[in-house]
């Protein structure tokens, strides 16, 4: 990218001279601990770490407990750049870059459940617990034709519903759900996916030049091999993959 056309983007995304990530720390994958400072860590704050060095400015976190509190977020002007997932509803407000990682979404069931494959769940009666407005909530949402959803506070809370209300399944993240199976007897979790979560960058849709500057950021971030060493550096390999281009 040009100076010219880095320094617009810089002005847009980060006129004061610090950039602000607005960053999810529900999501356990891109986001694994903390620094000694307390600011988040893993391979989404890392990202933002290195647009902000792209961008010649300084970082800021804006940290939120679920990728909807971000999403909402921009209407109170809280953050420049979002890492969160790519989702048509929160594209209806966010401009979104293509993707930088990928996550699988399916559901765990219990040991002696019929449902042997993720297409059988969207039948009538049957009842999944799942995380509101989480990526691969708004996606069932759009998608399931037969089967109810119940929506829980995160996935705790997901859990709790798939739990006391006895559903069907519980819809999520492989990884979160293979957590939950290793630790829990007598669940399992179903082989395929009924969604990718598209893990991207966002910022808001005026910023032209910002989103310009982001996209080819992300492109070269993928093909320097950047995204594929944060997911190394973070543990969580085999969790979290390279998104396609």
């Amino acid at each position: 990218m040009s100076p010219d056309k880095n320094n617009d983007a810089r002005q847009e995304l980060a006129p004061s001279g610090v950039l602000r990530a607005g960053i999810n720390l529900g999501n356990a994958l891109l986001v694994t601990g903390r620094t000694q400072a307390g600011d988040p860590a893993g391979v989404a704050p890392d990202m933002a770490r290195a647009i902000a060095d792209a961008l010649g400015v300084e970082l800021a976190f804006a940290p939120f407990p679920s990728p909807g509190e971000v999403a909402d977020a921009l209407a109170q002007d809280a953050w420049d750049i979002a890492l969160i997932a790519d989702e048509p509803q929160r594209a209806e407000t966010i401009a979104f870059t293509p993707a930088y990682v990928e996550i699988e979404a399916t559901y765990l069931v219990r040991e002696g459940s019929d449902f042997q494959k993720v297409e059988e769940l969207d039948r009538e009666g049957v009842q999944i617990a799942t995380s509101a407005r989480s990526a691969y909530e708004l996606y069932l949402t759009r998608t399931l034709e037969r089967a109810t959803l119940h929506r829980g506070h995160r996935m705790t809370g997901a859990y709790e519903i798939f739990e006391d209300q006895k559903m069907d399944a519980l819809a999520g993240l492989r990884s979160a759900l293979t957590e939950i199976a290793e630790k829990q007897e007598g669940l399992r979790v179903l082989p395929g996916r009924y969604s990718t979560v598209q893990q991207a960058i966002g910022t808001k849709p005026a910023s032209k030049a910002g989103l310009a500057f982001l996209k080819d950021f992300v492109a070269e971030a993928k093909a320097s091999g950047l995204v594929a060493s944060l997911i190394d550096k973070h543990g969580v390999g085999g969790k979290l993959q390279v998104a396609d281009d």
